[in-house]
C-alpha cells in the first residue's frame, strides 16, 4: 500500500481521501463477516467536528471488536478524553483476516471507527496491553495503518505510539516499537500528557523534546531513554541515557475513586460482544495476596467507591443505555464491604426495571452462597469458581486461602439452591506441584459429587466441568523467580489429570493449549532482545495469536532460531534474589523485598493473611483498611 499521511497543511486532500475511503467501505462491508465491527455508529459513540478539536487520539485494542468492546479500561479513557472539547478520542480494533484482505485489495489504510480517519493522521495511537499473545497483532495494526513499526524510523509527522495496561509493567519486548508507556491508572495522567503535547505542538519543537518532558510525569516510561545491558546472554541491568528521566518509573494511582471520571454514558454495541452488559466498577486493587496473581500486585492498593456514588452511577448508566444486566466488577467483588446491602438497595432501586445483577468475580464461600441466593435468581445457569489447586498443601503454597471443606460445601449449597452445573478452574505446573496434587484435583471433584449426592439423593442432571491452564510465572509477583515447567511436562500432567478425571461420571475436562502458555511466559518475562523475534514472527504470519484458530508456535520457533535466542531461557528462567530483572526499573509499588519474602514463604508452605483481615503486611503500598504493621 502507498503511504497516506495527512497533516494540517493538507486538509483538503485529507477530507477528499476520507470521503473516498467512506465510499469504498460501503462497497467492502457487504463482503466481510460482522460488518458492524467497522461502522462506529453505536449508541453513545462520540462524533465531533474536526475543526473544533486540536488533539486527535486513537484508542487501539489489539484484538477483535467483540473482545475490545468488552474492556472497561478503553471505555474509561474514551469517556475521559471526550469530555474535553478540544480532544476527540476514537477507536480502532484489530480487523479480522477477511477485512485485512479487503483493505489490501483496495489499497486502504486501517481507520478509526468514528470518523474513518487513517491511523497515521492522529496525534496519538494508544494501545491496550492486556495479553502477551496480542503483541504481533499490534504490529499488524500499525502496518495496516501505514505507520512505521520501529520507533526510530517514525518521523516528526507520525503519531506518538503509546500503550498502557497491566503488561506495561514489563513492555520490554515491545520497547523499540513504542514512544512511551503509561504505568498504572490512566485517567489523570492522560490529560497531563495531552496538555504537554498541546504546548509542544504550538512551539513546533522536535519529538525528542516532547518525550523528554513527558517522561518526567509519574508513570511515563520512554524506553529510548533507557539502554538494556548484557554480559553474554545474561541481562545485567539498565543504563539511563537521559539524566532528566527517572531511574525507576513508578505508577499512577487514583487515590479517590469517587472523584474519578467514569463512563456513565458508555458505548452500546449493536452486535454481540463478549461481555454485553453495563459495568459498575466497585473498587480497584486486591490484597488477598495470591502469589501467582499479577493483577493482585500491580493494581494495589485497594480503593473503594462509596455505595452512594455507585447507586448514582448505576442510575445514570441505566438511563443512558437501556441495559437490563448490570455487572458489579472488581478483582474480587465479594470483598466489597457490606456488598449484600448494596446489592439489596440496587435491586430495590431498579425493581420496576427488573434489572439483573451479575457478580462475575465473587470469591465464593458457603455463607455467601446462602446470602446471595436470597436476593438473586440463583437457580439459572451454571457457577464458576477457581480452587486453583487440588490439595491444601499446594493452595497454601500459592496463598489461596480457601479450604477443601469450604470448596465442597460451597459447591453443595450452590446445587441445593438450584445450580445445575459447576465449572472448576485449576492451574497445572504451580511451584512445588507433584502428581499427588493432580490426584488431589480428582479427589476434590469426587468429594463434591459425593456431597451433592448425600444432600440431594441423586446426581441426575448435575454436570461438573473441570478446566485447567498452565501456570505462567509473571513479573512483579512472588513467582517471578520460578521456572515454568517444560512443555513435555505440561503435556504429561495434562494427560495424567485427564486419566484421573476420566474415571468420574458426569465430569468433563478441557485444557488451555500449553504451547500458548509457554509463549505467553516467554513474552511476559522477555527483555528487549525479543523485539526482533516479535518482528520476525509477525513477518512470518503471526496475528491474532490470542485465538487458538490463529495461533501457530512455528512462527515463534523459527523467529527465535534465526536470532539464536532460546525461548526456554525465558520461560524456564529460575532466578536468585539479587538477580537484575528486565523490569526492575518499572515499579508497581510493591517492593522486590516483599515479593522475595512471599516467594520464600511459599516454599515453606506458609500463608500470608489479607491486610484487611489482619494487619499491614508491608508490601510497600499503603493499606487503607488495615491496622498497623505487626511488630
Amino acid at each position: 500500500m502507498a503511504k497516506i499521511l495527512f497533516t494540517k497543511e493538507h486538509q483538503n486532500s485529507r477530507k477528499d481521501f476520507i470521503l473516498v475511503l467512506k465510499d469504498k467501505l460501503q462497497n467492502i462491508l457487504p463482503f466481510v463477516t460482522k460488518p458492524g465491527r467497522y461502522l462506529g455508529n453505536e449508541w453513545n459513540a462520540v462524533h465531533k467536528s474536526v475543526s473544533n478539536v486540536t488533539v486527535r487520539f486513537l484508542l487501539a485494542y489489539p484484538d477483535l471488536y467483540e473482545v475490545g468492546m468488552s474492556h472497561l479500561g478503553l471505555k474509561i479513557l474514551y469517556d475521559v478524553l471526550n469530555r474535553q472539547e478540544h480532544i476527540w478520542a476514537e477507536r480502532v480494533f484489530a480487523p479480522a483476516p477477511d477485512m485485512i484482505e479487503m483493505l489490501k485489495r483496495n489499497n486502504l489504510p486501517l481507520f478509526s471507527l468514528e470518523s474513518t480517519t487513517p491511523m497515521a493522521d492522529f496525534s496519538f495511537v494508544g494501545f491496550t496491553l492486556q495479553y502477551e499473545l496480542n503483541y504481533t497483532t499490534i504490529l499488524g495494526m500499525l502496518q495496516l495503518g501505514q505507520v512505521p513499526l520501529w520507533q526510530r524510523e517514525r518521523g516528526e509527522k507520525y503519531p506518538f505510539i503509546i500503550a498502557g495496561g497491566p503488561n506495561a509493567f514489563n513492555p520490554e519486548p515491545l520497547a523499540d516499537f513504542f514512544d512511551f508507556f503509561v504505568l498504572g491508572d490512566g485517567e489523570e495522567v492522560i490529560l497531563k500528557i495531552v496538555d504537554i503535547y498541546s504546548s509542544w505542538k504550538k512551539q513546533g519543537k522536535e519529538k525528542y523534546l516532547f518525550l523528554k518532558e513527558v517522561a518526567q510525569l509519574t508513570g511515563v516510561y520512554a524506553p529510548s531513554f533507557y539502554k538494556p545491558c548484557y554480559r553474554g546472554v545474561s541481562f545485567t541491568g539498565i543504563e539511563l541515557l537521559e539524566p532528566s528521566a527517572p531511574a525507576v518509573v513508578g505508577k499512577n494511582i487514583i487515590w479517590e475513586l469517587d472523584g474519578a471520571s467514569y463512563p456513565t454514558k458508555p458505548l452500546v454495541p449493536y452486535l454481540e460482544v463478549v461481555h454485553d452488559r453495563a459495568v459498575l466498577e466497585l473498587f480497584r486493587g486486591c490484597t488477598r495476596g495470591c502469589r501467582f496473581c499479577q493483577a493482585g500486585m500491580v493494581y494495589r492498593p485497594v480503593r473503594l467507591r462509596s455505595p452512594e456514588k455507585l447507586k448514582k452511577m448505576a442510575r445514570e448508566i441505566f438511563s443512558n443505555t437501556g441495559y437490563e444486566d448490570l455487572s458489579l466488577l472488581s478483582l474480587s467483588s465479594g470483598d466489597y464491604p457490606d456488598l449484600l446491602n448494596l446489592v439489596r438497595e440496587l435491586k430495590e432501586d431498579f425493581a420496576k426495571e427488573r434489572l439483573e445483577l451479575n457478580l462475575p468475580s465473587l470469591r465464593l464461600s458457603p455463607e455467601k452462597i446462602d446470602a446471595f441466593a436470597a436476593i438473586q435468581d440463583f437457580g439459572k445457569g451454571g457457577l464458576t469458581f477457581a480452587p486453583e489447586a487440588g490439595t491444601q498443601r499446594l493452595r497454601d503454597v500459592i496463598n489461596k486461602n480457601i479450604t477443601h471443606e469450604d470448596i465442597v460445601l460451597t459447591a453443595q449449597k450452590a446445587v441445593e439452591k438450584g445450580r445445575k452445573s459447576l465449572k472448576l478452574y485449576f492451574m497445572l505446573g504451580l511451584p512445588t506441584e507433584t502428581d499427588a496434587d493432580l490426584q488431589g484435583i480428582a479427589t476434590l471433584v469426587e468429594d463434591i459429587l459425593e456431597a451433592v449426592y448425600r444432600a440431594a439423593g441423586s446426581r441426575k442432571g448435575l454436570r461438573i466441568s473441570v478446566s485447567s491452564s498452565i501456570f505462567v510465572p509473571k513479573p512483579h509477583t512472588p513467582f517471578q523467580w520460578i521456572a515454568q515447567i517444560s512443555r513435555d511436562e505440561m503435556w504429561r500432567r495434562i494427560q495424567l489429570l485427564k486419566s484421573y478425571l476420566k474415571k468420574l461420571k458426569n465430569v468433563s475436562y478441557s485444557y488451555h493449549d500449553p504451547e500458548m502458555s509457554f509463549w505467553e511466559a516467554v513474552l511476559a518475562r522477555g527483555d528487549r532482545r525479543l523485539g526482533q523475534a516479535l518482528y520476525k514472527a509477525w513477518q512470518k504470519g503471526a496475528y491474532l495469536e490470542g485465538w487458538t484458530d490463529y495461533f501457530s508456535p512455528s512462527y515463534w520457533q523459527k523467529a527465535m532460531a534465526e536470532l539464536g535466542l532460546n525461548p526456554d531461557n525465558y520461560a524456564g528462567y529460575k532466578g536468585a534474589k539479587d538477580d537484575p530483572l528486565p523490569w526492575d526499573h518499572l515499579s508497581c509499588g510493591v517492593s522486590k523485598q516483599f515479593l522475595w519474602r512471599e516467594y520464600c514463604l511459599s516454599l515453606e508452605g506458609k500463608i500470608t493473611e489479607d491486610c484487611r483481615d489482619a494487619f499491614c503486611q508491608g508490601c510497600g503500598l499503603p493499606c487503607f483498611s488495615a491496622p498497623a504493621t505487626k511488630e
